[in-house]
């Protein structure tokens, strides 16, 4: 038999970046548990529409935790209460009957609110544009195992490329920093010999580009690696760090 659940949310409105923000709540009655946290969110902006009210603006595409494009922060946690999930994989069975429930977009300087629950993530894009890729003559696809690779390293950085740059790395760190981010895209190309051509002029340029776009400074607090919802280690930060400082003591 089907469980259904009333809830109480409070939700940001913010119609742009320079626009002042606040909480709106909405009531919701009858929400199945079997329901993902974002198909209520379509049932809010259904009755919001019938209304006759703006519906909220959220992220979101795939729906099934590759895109990387859901980013709310719930009750005070990125992607919500469950572990290993995107917001897209939440469902409303981790909430209980008559909870009130808060959602707020990634707060970082560097994620500017487009509107309502939406951020801008380009600050990702650049990141990678600067460093984040190998250069190589495009034509006939090698064989799978033209290049012999260690399982342990082709493992490790098929871990590392798992990460689907939402954002919840940067929403969860006290200070805005991307270095976990930062890391596993450096990781996944710094393990593998194809990769390891242009491993020092990645590192620095990669680095150097996150400071630029206002990025806080990495202090090991090891909040990134809880909330990250693909499970990337922490241990990429140091493989990042001794990249970097490798690369400057050949300069």
């Amino acid at each position: 038999m089907e469980r259904t659940i009333n809830i109480t949310l409070k939700v940001w409105r913010q119609n742009g970046p320079k626009e002042k923000g606040r909480f709106e709540t909405y009531k919701l009655d009858k929400v199945s548990t079997d329901s993902s946290f974002l198909e209520m969110l379509d049932m809010v902006n259904e009755q919001l529409v019938n209304e006759n009210k703006e519906p909220v603006a959220f992220d979101h595409d795939c729906r099934e935790g590759i895109c990387g494009m859901c980013s709310l922060y719930i009750n005070g946690r990125p992607h919500g209460p469950d572990d290993d999930v995107t917001t897209c994989q939440l469902h409303m069975r981790k909430f209980k009957d008559g909870e009130t429930i808060t959602i707020e977009p990634w707060r970082s300087a560097a994620f500017p609110v487009i509107k309502d629950l939406i951020v801008n993530r380009s600050a990702f894009d650049q990141i990678i544009a600067s460093g984040g890729y190998v250069s190589v003559s495009t034509g006939g696809v090698p064989d799978a195992n033209a290049i012999p690779i260690a399982k342990v390293d082709a493992d490790e950085a098929m871990d590392s490329a798992s990460c689907i740059g939402c954002g919840a790395c940067v929403a969860a760190c006290k200070n805005g920093s991307a270095m976990l981010f930062v890391s596993a895209k450096v990781s996944q190309l710094a393990l593998l010999p194809q990769g390891r051509v242009e491993g020092a002029r990645r590192a620095k340029a990669m680095v150097a580009k996150m400071d630029e776009l206002g990025f806080g400074n990495c202090t090991n607090t090891g909040a990134c690696e809880v909330e990250c919802p693909k499970n990337i280690s922490l241990s990429n930060i140091a493989r990042l760090n001794r990249e970097f400082l490798s690369a400057k003591l050949k300069d």
